[in-house]
């Protein structure tokens, strides 16, 4: 691994295990609230750093009658004033050049979509706002490739990146995960393991994705077997009425016992 940072409190290529969690995309403030602070009581319990997740916008939804947020203004509203309020440090995608610097006046990380990986003015651009850049690993893409993506940013001086694993596209609607390239992307950057997007089945429910969130323990648990820095899981208070990813995302009463077996994982690997 090549270098570790902070964001706020939150150390990342440290050792110490953290968790992005939050819902796929912003539903309410009512809701981003709620979610956020629902999550930080549990990984204040187990002593685990987090940082909340949500999108102001999902322009990459399957069908074009798909929910995508409240948008750029209202979104980084929403989550500055959620920062502000609860000292989480906060994550949201971005997904045009045009939406980083803005965004990044109101959260800590900024989040490159998986299918926007090898967008140069993109990369460039969520660098350049000196923020901490999140880049998904495209289901396209091999593991060593990411060193072109980690190069992009770091050609604008910001050296604080960190890549997530969200499996790789096999045949059609189906994703699967090759464990070897957590360590392969650890030595180009702190890596992350995205278990939600991961048992993903895009497109496969008729204009929407459909998943297999019953897998979401046993990818995470071998994720952290095989040593990371952290975890990402799109979690929801009840995901059958989620706006976006409902199909695989975590419940939110079974993220505290998932991460208690985590913790213990990680503690082996790392002792």
């Amino acid at each position: 691994m090549t270098n570790s940072f902070e964001i706020g409190p939150v150390q990342v290529g440290s050792g110490r295990l953290f968790l992005i969690a939050g819902p796929c995309v912003i539903e309410s403030e009512a809701h981003v609230r709620t979610m956020a602070e629902g999550i930080q009581r549990i990984t204040s319990d187990l002593g685990i750093p987090y940082i909340f997740k949500a999108s102001f916008d999902k322009a990459n939804r399957t069908s074009v009658h798909s929910f995508r947020g409240p948008g750029l203004k209202e979104g980084t509203r929403i989550l500055r004033r959620l920062a502000e309020d609860t000292g989480l440090p906060v994550l949201t995608d971005v997904h045009t050049p045009e939406q980083c610097a803005p965004a990044a006046e109101a959260v800590d990380v900024l989040q490159i979509p998986a299918f926007l990986c090898r967008q140069t003015d993109l990369l460039v651009a969520a660098g350049m706002t000196g923020r901490a850049v999140n880049i998904k690993k495209g289901q396209f893409v091999t593991p060593a490739d990411m060193i072109h993506p980690v190069e992009k940013v770091r050609s604008t001086g910001n050296q604080r990146i960190f890549l997530t694993e969200r499996g790789a596209s096999f045949g059609y609607n189906n994703l699967v995960v090759d464990f070897r390239s957590l360590p392969t992307m650890r030595a180009l950057a702190p890596v992350v393991f995205d278990g939600t997007h991961s048992v993903q089945q895009p497109s496969a429910a008729g204009g929407v994705s459909g998943g297999q969130p019953e897998f979401i323990p046993v990818l995470t648990r071998a994720a952290v077997a095989s040593g990371l820095d952290g975890i990402f899981l799109e979690v929801h208070d009840n995901p059958a009425k989620a706006l976006s990813d409902g199909a695989n995302s975590l419940a939110l009463h079974q993220l505290k016992p998932l991460l208690e077996q985590l913790l213990l994982i990680h503690s082996v690997v790392t002792r």
